[in-house]
This record gives structure tokens, C-alpha cells and sequence, in this order.
């Protein structure tokens, strides 16, 4: 595999393709993450949450790292090095770790190139008004300071402008029909956030479909669903699956590609981008 980090790749892409190769080299060592641990005396879990890219992972860890492992080939150790000085690197998010939920999926999200999306009960984040997102984040907020309301607005925000970016986003985002009947911050606030919608439709990197009420009983009913993409390094693709009980992400291949396969078999029983625009339409008239 090719470990050269790709100019446009951002740190949380460069951690995780660090941990991938970290994790390789020590399986085709024969350790165990245990037997690491013991051998450098650190947490039980340091190793896991390196290989599950959780936790920063310094340039002399590495090196100490695939010392243990046997690595001896100079320009391999020296890209594993290079990916962890680079993995370290600020980018717009940092100032927003406050506002965050754990897991970094902001940060992943900014380094994906493809993000599939599928919301049944509220618009994704991305395709939010600025009006939308203050009341979806007053209702659950109440009590928080307003400038901590304001940072995450200004953070979602700032993830919107990936569809506009010189290298947009692929967004591919499949909605369930109530979610644009179901009003959020009153009929005017909605009105605008429909007029949004068929906006940030017609650019050619976004995809939008309405999953109507006829489409029936599918996996995706419990709740929403995000597949992020990174097509040249697919093995590290993840579903994140957010809940009040806490946020899952799932990185093993073969349940993204179930995920993948049944997101494509709900977009065929969603409306076309046409259809759903005029349904669209319909509710502004």
C-alpha cells in the first residue's frame, strides 16, 4: 500500500492511515496488543487506542514502535514518522474541540471525500439553515451559555462550506419524507430552510432524496446513519451512527460494505432528485 500522504489529506485521515499500518506491522510481527503494552510498561489500553486512531501517537512512539516490530526498511519507518509529525498538525476544527461531540467525526468528516447520509427525523447537518440549526440547538441546549450556542453554530457552518470548497464534498443525503413536514423554529424558519434545500440541491456534488412514506419498513428506521468515504484509501471508511446514549463508529470492512449495500437499497425506493425537488415545491406554494 501506498503510505504517502496525499497533500489534501487532513491530520485525522493521517492518524487513522498511521494506525491502519501500525496495526499491520504488529499483527504480521506476531504481538499482541497486550505484549506490547507489557513490553513499553504502558496503559493496558494505550496500544488500542492507537490502533483504533483515538489518541495521538508521538514520532518516538512510532519509532520504539516498529523497533519492537522488526521494521527495518528506512522509507517506510520514515513515512509512519512523517504521518505522525503530520497527524499532530491544527486545521480549522481544532478551535472547536469544545463544541464537539467525542470521536472526531468532524474531523473525519473533513478529510472524507464522499459522505452518504440518511436523517428520519431532523435535515442533516449540512443541508441546515443557520435559523433551522439555532433552534434544533436552542431546544436541546436551554441552558447553555449563548456564546457556547453560537460556536456551534459557526462550527456546522463552517462544515457547510465544504460543499462549496475547491474540492467540494460528495454529499449523497437521503431524508425521510417527515422530516420536511416536521417544524422546527416555526413556518417561516421552515419556509427558508426549504428554499435552502432546493438551493444546495442544484449543486452538482450534492445528491438529495426524499424516502417517502410508501417506501415501508427498512434497517435504517432507528435512528441516523453517515457513511464517510475515502475512496483512495476505502479500508479506512467508517459508518458513524450518533445516539443520546453515545456515538458508534464502525470501521471493520465488511459491515461498512452491508451498511454501503442497504444505504443503496433505501436510495432505490427514494424519490428521484427531480420528484423530491417538487415535493419540495409543493410544500412552499
Amino acid at each position: 500500500m501506498d503510505i504517502d500522504a496525499g497533500k489534501d489529506e487532513g491530520p485525522t485521515l493521517r492518524r487513522r492511515r498511521l494506525a491502519a499500518e501500525l496495526k499491520k506491522s504488529r499483527e504480521e510481527a506476531g504481538f499482541t496488543q497486550e505484549s506490547v503494552s507489557r513490553h513499553f510498561e504502558w496503559h493496558s489500553a494505550k496500544v488500542t487506542r492507537i490502533e483504533n486512531a483515538r489518541v495521538p501517537v508521538t514520532a518516538r512512539d512510532v519509532n520504539d514502535l516498529l523497533t519492537l516490530y522488526g521494521v527495518r526498511d528506512p522509507d517506510y519507518r520514515e513515512a509512519l514518522l512523517a504521518l505522525a509529525r503530520q497527524g499532530k498538525q491544527r486545521t480549522w476544527w481544532t478551535d472547536y474541540r469544545d463544541v464537539m461531540r467525542p470521536g472526531n467525526f468532524v474531523g473525519m468528516e473533513a478529510d472524507a471525500s464522499i459522505t452518504r447520509v440518511w436523517e428520519p427525523i431532523v435535515l442533516p447537518g449540512l443541508l441546515q439553515s443557520e435559523a433551522y440549526m439555532r433552534a434544533l440547538i436552542g431546544t436541546g441546549r436551554r441552558h447553555d451559555p449563548k456564546e457556547s450556542i453560537e460556536r456551534r453554530v459557526a462550527l456546522r457552518k463552517m462544515r457547510q462550506a465544504r460543499l462549496t470548497a475547491k474540492v467540494p464534498l460528495q454529499l449523497v443525503a437521503l431524508i425521510d419524507e417527515s422530516v420536511i413536514h416536521r417544524v422546527v423554529g416555526g413556518p417561516s424558519v421552515m419556509q427558508e430552510q426549504r428554499r435552502k434545500l432546493i438551493e444546495v440541491a442544484a449543486l452538482p456534488n450534492v445528491s438529495m432524496r426524499i424516502v417517502p412514506y410508501g417506501a415501508g419498513e427498512h434497517p435504517f428506521m432507528g435512528g441516523s446513519v453517515a457513511l464517510l468515504e475515502f475512496p483512495d484509501v476505502a479500508h479506512l471508511d467508517v459508518i458513524y451512527l450518533e445516539g443520546l446514549a453515545g456515538d458508534y463508529y464502525e470501521e471493520q470492512p465488511a459491515e461498512v460494505k452491508r451498511y454501503r449495500d442497504e444505504f443503496e437499497r433505501l436510495r432505490s425506493r427514494a424519490l428521484s432528485e427531480t420528484s423530491t425537488i417538487a415535493l419540495i415545491e409543493r410544500l412552499l406554494d
